[in-house]
């Protein structure tokens, strides 16, 4: 095969230089050590472009316009080609990877690295990477399997190993080369390549010859030798044909092969002796590229191999014989003529059909579309040639008829129209069966569980073969050092004991194995033999017991001690199993999965005093063309899990056990190749404890990974507003809250406290989600969320519709009250005798609630008021707070709502439960329930605010003084706060002279008789001190009105509130210690405000009448309270 050798030029610096072409031949494309991509497009061209990619290129690969090169910075880069724009990092090690290459279809990256690992990266999604961990020593190159299931790799440790991709397993390995330390000190590269097409081939160099290995037998098969060949081969590459083998040797021997007949067809030897580090066939077949260790360039020219590459573009329809490729390498015919008529790139890039594995049909193509092309109009075509005696030339294969691109079938094919093909969803392979918590079984160091009781880890290695079990807690136990002798893969771990399993062998059967180190025997240890043909597949440890799922489709249930306790069998194939005190849960195959998606189901089943399944078999919801990845329960007991897409979902038991998602781990990952490794999770306080992978999914066993802790996060619509914000934390609290009745239910004891505290944090969201509903005009909205609330919060909801003055919002919450009370009060009797899970209900009807606690939320409900209205001033808050506590206080004391609604309401000792419950909302009307007997026929909350004003307060210093003629509670227009404010400023002068802190009480009293919404601060200044805020606000008012002469007072407030908020720490205490140093001159204070008073007018005077009557009704205000208090705590 007579070939020409072209001169070598210049294209690195000195070093290591590999090369290839590009999909249709136009380029030569390489890399060195210089760090540059240079594209040529011809050995002549005086100016290629160049792409940098870091400081050193070890390795590159070309396919489908994407080039993909291993740099010195350790990682794998991609750029588009031949425009070299950056497209991402496909990959990251620890040290430089030493050979990139692509698959057939160019969907997947193969990379070996220096540190020993071998990592398989989809193109399309960085993300989706499989690990292939075995090597112990640098890898020095890789190549897939043309039909994509096996990837072979050699390293310096002196292996040769297949890995099947998808199980990430060793199929084979052959100790064929000289072990070395690292790449730059190995003899040979040892670049392996696998045959083209028909993939029945691995070529492997060793020392000076190539052997060969067939696919799936993976016996030595054959030998290419040649007596010239002295030094080492370095790399080889077959044709696209596969018919030929070159191979580029340490002392710069060139070599070519037929592979058929073994023969040496042509020699080369490089020009100056070098080294022939890079090696790469033109898609044609027709040209050699190659490169050296002193980074030029060369090319071998006029080589007589066809290309029968499927996966060369080719200008016409090109139609080439299926087996006999004798012809195409005749020397009689005209080898570059050949060549010559396929090197345009009009025709579509073929490739051949999804799974097809026989090899009468390789030449069955389909273009890069996925249709299959009518293969019977090919055999109709009256132009169709006998391909069994063609004379191969220019134009042998050109059919003008035909434009599509088509193959022509071989005379040994019958003329029959093909068999059907499949174009539906395609069977998704099943999820295998695996621990939660732990690394996968073919890893050497892996975590074989790691939960919130401790970690197990396993080591396989020629040095042990060992398992430590580390207890997070050393008082449960101290650590173990285990020699596994049995080769167990499985374990789990709890407060009790330590399970393993493993699988059976030819001699022996698979085991359990127990170390119960709780026992108080000196037994420490049981182990079972599982029954021929059953292996061990799931396996969890909980209360008191052990449960196994084996392949037989069967579950074992052991007790602790190694009784069997219980078997039944399992509606399919075992996933994952879990255990939390007395529940089981597992999940299975249920069906077989279409288009990527796993089928699988869940059951779940408790083991207490009486055995119940709560969930039984019901699809396990994952995320689209997802698998589980983890399966547990958090620490209070609520089952959950995570998918590969790192969707958490959680139990909503509340909701018929359904599935909620409750956190998405991906979204706060910085790199699309990052994840988190969830080992628990916990609802009290609500965080995932997980573990931060970079660039991978497992982390490593050393050092010692750190956990992480991410908060949950529902995912709602529109959580960047305030109102889903809110809803976001309502709905989580709800939700992670169900598990305190589940575990009363369950007979646990649970913590009240925290419960408590629960149901208040819900219910102060929905009064802050009640009032912006209120702000925004959403009446019926507020009704909704008013239904969720307890019965003393609707109260202070009541009041916050009368005080926004929507008498409509607040006489419908009034009815919705009333109808509450009468039914609870019904209900009440039955209710006693119910379970402790029904308590919890009556405990969010409002009914066990404190007095404090309903203080405490009316507090908080009235700050938040003051914050989303922003007219209330500081001294307003004390004053609704102090009111509040006497609402709270008095709540108990009357019942607006008896049934005889005519009759007089009167102060009356009779036990609240003989006439009807007190009722908690007539407060609204008049801000605080009236106890005299001067009030008639109160029979709804709107003549309850009306009367009121019209009678004398009732009791207590929170009293407000009455001005019935002004107050009209439906009146469209109030005053507005400016316009009381700016009467106060103009009618008030004399009091501010003789009184200098009586401005903003006057203020406020003007407001009070103007607008409807009864707050009464200017009273409880009597009884509590100013805060610093006032105090300031007193003495700088002048100097902001002046600087701001136009402003509205609402707005000098909020100018005074924002100065006053900029001031640092020590002042702002200042101000508050100075407000608190005249807490002793507040009754001197109250005298001078009397006698202020005095002489503004009749006005005044009948204010300081109203308070001396509400003084003295107060004793009767205080007998009523204790009345009541003693009742209830009977």
């Amino acid at each position: 095969m007579p070939c020409e050798r072209k001169p070598m030029r210049y294209g690195h610096s000195e070093g290591h230089t590999e090369v290839c072409f590009d999909d249709h031949g136009r380029f030569i494309v390489t890399c060195g050590n210089d760090g540059d991509v240079r594209i040529w497009e011809s050995l002549e061209d005086d100016d290629p472009k160049f792409i940098t990619v870091g400081e050193k290129a070890y390795s590159l690969a070309l396919k489908n316009g994407k080039l993909v090169t291993a740099s010195s910075n350790n990682t794998v880069q991609i750029h588009t080609f031949p425009d070299g724009e950056p497209d991402g990092i496909l990959t990251r090690f620890t040290t430089n990877a030493t050979h990139v290459t692509f698959n057939s279809s160019g969907s997947r990256v193969a990379a070996g690295s220096s540190d020993f690992m071998v990592k398989v990266v989809e193109v399309s999604d960085s993300s989706q990477q499989k690990t292939l961990r075995g090597h112990e020593a640098p890898v020095l190159s890789v190549t897939f399997d043309p039909k994509d299931d096996f990837l072979a790799s050699s390293s310096c440790d002196g292996s040769v190993v297949v890995w099947n991709i998808e199980e990430q397993t060793q199929v084979i390995s052959w100790p064929l080369l000289q072990k070395t330390n690292d790449v730059s000190n190995a003899k040979s590269l040892c670049r392996l390549a696998w045959q083209p097409r028909a993939a029945k081939f691995l070529a492997v160099p060793v020392d000076t010859k190539v052997h060969l290995y067939e696919r799936g037998s993976w016996d030595h098969v054959s030998t290419l030798s040649d007596d010239l060949l002295t030094q080492p081969i370095n790399v080889v590459a077959w044709s696209p044909c596969g018919q030929f083998l070159a191979a580029g040797s340490v002392g710069g021997s060139l070599t070519l092969w037929d592979v058929n007949s073994k023969l040496c067809v042509e020699r080369q030897k490089h020009e100056k002796g070098f080294t022939v580090c890079g090696l790469a066939w033109h898609p044609s077949g027709g040209q050699i590229a190659y490169t050296d260790t002193e980074g030029c360039l060369g090319l071998l020219d006029g080589l007589g191999v066809s290309t029968a590459d499927t996966n060369a573009p080719k200008q016409a329809p090109v139609k080439k014989p299926a087996k006999d490729y004798d012809a195409l390498f005749d020397d009689d015919d005209d080898d570059r003529v050949l060549d010559e008529g396929l090197s345009d790139t009009n025709s579509p890039v073929k490739k051949r059909v999804a799974g097809d594995e026989d090899e009468e049909d390789d030449d069955f193509l389909i273009p890069s579309t996925g249709r299959v092309r009518n293969r019977g109009a090919i055999l109709d075509d009256e132009n169709s040639l006998d391909t069994g005696s063609l004379k191969l030339g220019p134009d042998t294969f050109r059919d003008d008829d035909d434009d599509t691109g088509s193959a022509v079938v071989p005379p040994s094919v019958p003329l029959v129209a093909l068999r059907p093909v499949y174009e539906g969803p395609m069977p998704t392979p099943p999820q295998k069966a695996f621990q939660s918590g732990s690394t996968p079984a073919h890893l050497t160091h892996r975590f074989m569980m790691w939960n919130s009781v401790g970690i197990v880890r396993g080591y396989n290695d020629e040095q042990d073969n060992a398992i430590d079990v580390e207890f997070h807690d050393t008082a449960v136990h101290h650590a173990m050092h285990l020699t596994n002798s049995l080769g167990h893969t499985m374990a789990d771990i709890s407060q009790e004991a330590v399970l393993l399993a493993c699988s059976s062998t030819d001699e022996l059967a698979s085991k359990l194995q127990c170390l119960h180190f709780s026992s108080w025997d000196t037994n420490k240890e049981w182990m079972v033999d599982l029954p021929n043909g059953e292996d061990a597949r799931a396996l969890c440890l909980g209360q008191g017991w052990a449960a196994v799922a084996t392949s037989t489709l069967t579950l074992r249930l052991f007790s602790i001690g190694g009784v069997q306790r219980e078997i039944f069998s399992l509606p399919g194939p075992v996933v994952c199993m879990v255990a939390h005190g007395e529940q089981l849960l597992i999940v299975y195959h249920r069906a077989t999965g279409f288009d990527g998606e796993q089928a699988l189901g869940v059951q779940l089943l408790q083991f207490g005093r009486r055995k119940r399944q709560i969930v039984n078999g019901e699809p396990l919801p994952l995320s689209l063309r997802s698998h589980l990845t983890w399966l547990g329960f958090t620490a209070e007991g609520t089952p959950c899990y995570v998918d590969s897409d790192g969707v958490v979902r959680l139990l909503n038991r509340s909701l018929g056990n359904t599935w909620t998602p409750v956190c998405h781990t991906r979204e706060t990952c910085k790199s699309r190749s990052d994840h988190y490794w969830v080992v628990g999770a916990h609802e009290n306080p609500q965080q995932l404890r997980c573990i931060p992978c970079k660039g991978s999914r497992y982390p490593p066993t050393l050092p010692r990974p750190a956990v992480a802790i991410l908060p949950f996060k529902l995912p709602l619509c529109q959580t960047a507003t305030e109102k889903g914000q809110m809803e976001e934390q309502f709905l989580r609290s709800v939700l992670f809250h169900n598990h305190y009745s589940f575990l009363s239910s369950s007979g646990y004891e649970i913590d009240e406290d925290g419960q408590s505290r629960s149901q208040k944090e819900q219910q102060e969201l929905l009064m802050k989600m009640f009032a912006l509903s209120c702000k925004l005009e959403r009446e019926f909205r507020s009704v909704e969320l008013a239904e969720l609330m307890t019965h003393n919060v609707v109260t202070l909801a009541i009041r916050y519709a009368s005080r926004s003055r929507r008498m409509a919002l607040a006489q419908r919450l009034s009815d919705m009250a009333l109808e509450r009370a009468n039914q609870i009060q019904e209900e009440e009797p039955e209710e006693q005798d119910e379970e402790p899970e029904h308590k919890s209900i009556r405990r969010n009807s409002g009914y066990d609630q404190s007095e404090v606690t309903g203080g405490r939320q009316s507090n908080r409900h009235n700050r938040e008021e003051e914050e989303e209205q922003g007219q209330e001033l500081g001294e307003e808050e004390d004053g609704q707070e102090m009111e509040t506590e006497e609402t709270t206080e008095s709540r108990k004391r009357v019942n607006p709502f008896a049934k005889e609604a005519g009759s007089p309401v009167k102060p009356s000792l009779t036990p609240i439960g003989k006439v009807g419950r007190a009722n908690p909302f007539k407060v609204f009307g008049s801000g605080k329930p009236s106890a005299s007997s001067g009030q008639n026929r109160v029979t709804n909350i709107l003549d309850n605010m009306t009367s009121s004003r019209k009678s004398a307060p009732p009791g207590g210093s929170a009293g407000k003084p009455g001005k019935g003629p002004v107050l009209k509670p439906l009146a469209p227009r109030p005053k507005s706060k400016t316009q009381s404010t700016l009467l106060q400023m103009t009618g008030t002068k004399t009091a501010n002279k003789k009184t200098p802190g009586n401005t903003e009480p006057a203020a406020d009293q003007r407001k009070e008789a103007e607008v409807p919404p009864p707050a009464s601060p200017a009273d409880n200044s009597d009884k509590r001190p100013k805060t610093g805020f006032q105090l300031w606000l007193e003495e700088n008012r002048k100097s902001i009105v002046f600087d701001h002469p136009d402003m509205e007072e609402t707005d000098v407030i909020k100018e005074a509130m924002g100065r006053f908020r900029t001031m640092s720490a020590e002042d702002r205490l200042t101000w508050t210690e100075r407000a608190k140093g005249q807490t002793g001159d507040a009754f001197d204070l109250k005298k001078r405000k009397r006698a202020g008073g005095e002489d503004v007018g009749s006005e005044n005077g009948r204010e300081e009448a109203d308070e001396n009557d509400a003084k003295k009704k107060k004793p009767l205000d205080s007998a009523s309270k204790l009345s009541a208090f003693a009742f209830n705590k009977n």
